[in-house]
This record gives structure tokens, sequence and C-alpha cells, in this order.
């Protein structure tokens, strides 16, 4: 079997990490980024074929399988790929000030 390129598996595996974290409605709304991804290396491969669509928490394996679809068929860019995982995850960071591990008890 073959593996993804160590840099694309691990931006990722990045993404995937971060994308659990997000609540549902958050990832309800930041979903469309994701999906614009999947069609993108699936048109690669699969070009006029629909991909179908899957809850938001099945994304990140999608995006998986077009990755490896593309890079099994010689059309996957490394670094191309790299830079558009970094700019996925980046759109998914907190913004600044909001803390980034699980809700602590509420003060009053």
């Amino acid at each position: 079997m073959t593996a993804l390129p160590e840099p694309v598996s691990t931006g990722l595996t990045r993404l995937a990490r971060r994308w659990q974290q997000l609540p549902l409605d958050q990832a309800v709304v930041m979903s469309g980024g994701l999906r614009a991804a999947i069609e993108e290396y699936a048109e690669l491969v699969h070009p006029g074929v629909p991909v179908p669509r899957v809850p938001p928490a099945v994304m990140p394996d999608q995006l998986a399988v077009m990755l490896y679809d593309a890079h099994l068929a010689a059309r996957l860019d490394v670094q191309s790929a790299c830079a558009h995982l970094a700019r996925l995850l980046a759109e998914l960071a907190p913004p600044p000030g909001t803390p980034s591990g699980p809700p602590g008890p509420r003060t009053q």
C-alpha cells in the first residue's frame, strides 16, 4: 500500500484533529472550505463525477481519500497540497484570545 507523502499526511492529520475539536454548529459553518477542497482533489482524478455529500464528522476522511486518489494517480502536487491544507487549518484556528482547550467551569 502506498502512503501519502509525509508532509501531506502530517498536514491532513493536523487538519483532522482540529476539525474534530470543532463544535458541530461551527463545523457546519466551516464545511464550505473543506467541501471545496474535497471537490478540487476529486476533480483531478474523477473529472465530472459528483462527490457524495457526507456529514461534517466524515469530511476529513473524505478529503483523505481524495488526496490519496490524487497521489496514486500522480496528480498530487505535494507542495501545493501542503499549502492548501495549511490554509484550511488556519481558517479553523480559534480567534485570537480564545482558549484552545475545552471550556472550563463557568465563573460568576
